[in-house]
C-alpha cells in the first residue's frame, strides 16, 4: 500500500469537519492518552494532526504516519505549529520502517480502520524498544443492543462510507494477542447511553512491550 491507495474523499471531508469541532470530553481523553510520554514517539493515523498540540515537552520527536492524501497536508500544517518536533510521513503503517526504535507508539481512533489490526499491532510492537509503550484511545465493541447495531453497520455501509472504520472490534484483545502487556486500561463513554451512536464507548490505556 502507498499513499496513492488511500483516497477516501467523503471520510476525509467528514473527519476534517469533525476534528475541527471535537468535544471537550474527547479532547480531555486525547490529552490523558499522551500525558507523561517521553522521548521518541510514533503516531499512527495522525489525521489532521489533532493530537499534536497535546504532546508534553518531554517528547523529543514525533514521527506521524498519515497515508490519506487529503488529510496528510492538514497534519503537516498542524505539525508546523506543534509544541514539539513533528515529522509527517505519507506512508501507510504497513510499509513503515525506521532504523531506530521508538519509546512509545500512539494510536488514536485508528485501529478500527486498518485492514489487519493484528498485523498492525505486531508491527508497532516490533518498532518499540523493550519497555516501550503503546498508548491507545480507540472506540471498541459494545455489548447488548449497541453491539448488535455495531455488527450490522460493520457488515453493511459503515466501513465503505467511514474510511474502513469497523465499530465492533475487540481492540484490547488484539493488543494483548500481539504480545503486548496491557498495564492500564479504562472505558469512557463520550455520549449519553441513550444516544444511538455506534462509537460511544472508548478504551484508553497503556500496553508495554515486554523483554
Amino acid at each position: 500500500m502507498n499513499d496513492a491507495d488511500v483516497d477516501n474523499r467523503f471520510f476525509a471531508w467528514l473527519w476534517t469537519v469533525v476534528s475541527a469541532h471535537e468535544s471537550e470530553p474527547m479532547r480531555r481523553l486525547r490529552r490523558k492518552n499522551l500525558s507523561g510520554l517521553t522521548g521518541r514517539v510514533l503516531e499512527v493515523g495522525a489525521g489532521t494532526g489533532t493530537n499534536f498540540g497535546f504532546y508534553p515537552d518531554t517528547v523529543t520527536e514525533v514521527v506521524a504516519v498519515e497515508p490519506e492524501r487529503r488529510l496528510a497536508p492538514l497534519a503537516e500544517r498542524a505539525a508546523a505549529a506543534a509544541p514539539v518536533p513533528v515529522t509527517v510521513t505519507h506512508q501507510a503503517i504497513e510499509d513503515f520502517t525506521d532504523s531506530d526504535q521508538f519509546d512509545a507508539a500512539v494510536c488514536s481512533l485508528v485501529l478500527c480502520s486498518v485492514e489487519d489490526p493484528e498485523k498492525t499491532v505486531r508491527q508497532l510492537s516490533s518498532l518499540l524498544r523493550t519497555g516501550g509503550e503503546l498508548r491507545y484511545l480507540e472506540h471498541v465493541a459494545s455489548a447488548g443492543l449497541r453491539g448488535r447495531l455495531q455488527r450490522t453497520l460493520d457488515a453493511t455501509f459503515w466501513p465503505p462510507l467511514m474510511g474502513n472504520c469497523h465499530t465492533h472490534r475487540h481492540t484490547e484483545e488484539t493488543i494483548a494477542g500481539a504480545g503486548l502487556q496491557v498495564a492500564e486500561t479504562r472505558r469512557h463513554a463520550t455520549l449519553p447511553a441513550w444516544v444511538p451512536s455506534p462509537v460511544t464507548e472508548f478504551a484508553i490505556g497503556v500496553a508495554v512491550r515486554p523483554a
